[in-house]
């Protein structure tokens, strides 16, 4: 899959120093320009594709892809696949089954634009808000995306403290690898991140710098680049001078092995927070405050 990306988005051929990443259960990251690539792989773990999620499931109809939360009153809408309009409960039945990947990393992010949980992941408490409240069974605090009435399920659909965790590991892998990779390379900035895969070509591009899934770059500079790897694997069936390109370039790539660098456990740590326990975030700040996203004052700049 990575040498498909690579000989599709040919960083080797680029001034620009572009991250790309193509998202799955495992994250499959190339860093570089023409002078120089690194290439890594993260496990991120199936949470980006709905799996280990309360109420994830796959993009299938009745999921839930989008969502946006009021920040003062933090009520939700939220788009379901197979309908063509936002929702709001008081719509009433809109037969929701549960949440896809990219509806999860929409929802947490808006939760934390939204002072529903802080830059650690965990819920704030006492909002006011009856969304916000802890589970009948294990007493432990979950914010209400959908109430029963309006799934197909006959229950609420709930976002978790455990979901979040869920989320936050996954993104923190990216981060990580993302980091260790600049480390190596001496790089302090990105001119332009590529989101690939297919499940990359359905993330919010705000949500995910939102969440800290990877370095700080301005929001017009994160791009979506559909499914790269399997353009990559047309290239090489149909022209033999791609198929010696991807060979040479594979070997001339440098991989980095990044659950042996001695920063993984640190820099892993620290990429867990939201959107990261150190690192500043400038282009994310000034979009918040243009969003007036009550969370904006907490975003290194």
């Amino acid at each position: 899959d990575n040498v498909g990306v690579l000989i599709a988005q040919e960083q080797y051929f680029q001034d620009d120093m572009v991250l790309v990443i193509d998202i799955g259960t495992n994250g499959e990251l190339l860093l570089g320009n023409k002078e120089r690539v690194c290439s890594t792989s993260c496990a991120t773990g199936p949470a980006f594709e709905g799996a280990q999620i309360k109420f994830g499931m796959r993009a299938a109809p009745g999921a839930i892809e989008k969502v946006k939360i009021d920040p003062e009153t933090k009520e939700p809408q939220y788009k379901v696949i197979g309908k063509a309009d936002w929702h709001t409960h008081i719509e009433g039945k809109i037969n929701a089954k549960g949440i896809c990947g990219s509806g999860i990393i929409d929802v947490i992010a808006e939760m934390f634009k939204a002072g529903i949980i802080d830059k650690t992941g965990k819920f704030v408490m006492n909002l006011g808000t009856n969304r916000v409240r802890l589970d009948a069974v294990d007493k432990k605090p979950e914010y209400v995306l959908a109430w029963a009435e309006e799934t197909s399920i006959n229950a609420d659909i709930t976002v978790t403290q455990a979901d979040v965790r869920a989320l936050q590991l996954a993104k923190g892998a990216l981060y990580t690898g993302a980091k260790l990779m600049m480390q190596k390379m001496g790089v302090t900035k990105l001119d332009r991140v590529e989101l690939a895969g297919a499940f990359g070509s359905h993330i919010d591009r705000e949500a995910s710098l939102a969440l800290g899934m990877f370095p700080d770059v301005p929001i017009d500079k994160v791009v979506v680049v559909g499914n790269a790897a399997g353009d990559g694997a047309r290239m090489a069936l149909l022209n033999k001078a791609k198929r010696l390109e991807a060979d040479e370039r594979a070997r001339w790539v440098q991989f980095v092995e990044i659950a042996t660098e001695p920063a993984f456990e640190k820099e892993f740590m620290q990429a867990m927070h939201i959107p990261h326990m150190k690192d500043k975030y400038p282009n994310l700040k000034k979009m918040l405050e243009e969003q007036k996203a009550p969370i904006a004052s907490s975003i290194k700049g």
